[in-house]
């Protein structure tokens, strides 16, 4: 694995695959890297947190391993769990043959091939890798606490067989959209950065770098409406991955610039929420043009 040699380097890394980091980000990512610490990412929803990883994994010629957090989720979700059909078929295949040596049987049916890795485990077993553990706000107190374990010390004890320890930690990042506060023992393991929206001129090169088909006045556009309406009190504030789906959908319709009637009909790809809709709706024309 590369390590970047500054801020900056990784930031013109970054930016070859596609993602525009400002100082702030690209001098979190690559503590992270160096000092082989988690990053906790935060922000509203649509900010860039998960492609983050994405970017990072292109720059490191790694692949990603994401755990998507969700409430519920446990340690064999996020581990590892045995597979009992197939140790059910090998038992029977045993049997088939005459094998009665119970304790050889057992050691057979517990073995490394019969073990499925879940992310962690996976993340732990492949060396370089980015794991992403996205939307830890989603899980339980309890999971938390059990990824801390994992981050804390990089092994997994898989009580019939042993430890596994990662030969090389992963590149970890984690994201919240802040829906729940997250424990501070777990903040404390890693490094935290807040993502915020981007401003005017970055929104703009987001959206050209994402959509090179996309014309600048559309950009331009789209990203000052999605300034404007995120000062409103809007039930889901539009991101930046929406400002892109937005800038496709119209690109996809033909519109060169912001068509009042085109961006009307094409909400649907920006704003989630009919009543944010109707809102933003009669003041894209004001929106479009003010400076």
């Amino acid at each position: 694995m590369t390590v970047p040699s500054s801020p900056a380097d990784l930031a013109e890394l970054l930016d070859a695959q596609g993602y525009l980091a400002d100082e702030g980000l690209a001098t979190a990512a690559y503590l992270a890297i160096r000092m082989r610490r988690p990053l906790f990412c935060e922000g509203e929803a649509g900010v860039g947190k998960t492609a983050l990883a994405g970017a990072l994994a292109g720059v490191l010629s790694a692949p990603v391993i994401r755990l998507q957090c969700y409430e519920g989720l446990d340690a064999a979700q996020a581990l590892y769990d045995w597979d009992f059909p197939r140790q059910l078929l090998h038992l029977r295949a045993a049997e088939a043959v005459g094998v009665t040596d119970g304790d050889r049987l057992e050691a057979e049916l517990y073995d490394r091939r019969f073990l499925v890795a879940r992310p962690l485990l996976q993340a732990l077993e492949t060396s370089p890798c980015v794991l992403l553990v996205d939307e830890v706000d989603r899980a339980d107190d309890e999971f938390e606490a059990f990824l801390l374990e994992v981050l804390s010390d990089w092994t997994i004890t898989v009580p019939e067989l042993g430890t596994i320890r990662a030969a090389d930690p992963p590149v970890v990042v984690l994201t919240s959209n802040r829906t729940r506060e997250v424990h501070d023992a777990l903040k404390r393991r890693c490094l935290y950065h807040w993502i915020d929206h981007p401003g005017f001129e970055r929104e703009v090169a987001i959206i050209r770098r994402a959509l090179p088909e996309s014309t600048q006045a559309l950009a331009e556009a789209v990203a000052r409406v999605a300034g404007a309406a995120r000062g409103e009190d809007l039930l889901k504030p539009p991101g930046v991955a929406e400002s892109i789906d937005w800038a496709e959908a119209m690109t996809a319709l033909g519109a060169r610039d912001l068509d009042v009637d085109v961006a009307a009909a094409s909400l649907g790809a920006f704003l989630k929420y009919r009543e944010d809709q109707e809102r933003v709706a009669g003041r894209l024309a004001e929106w479009a043009v003010a400076g």
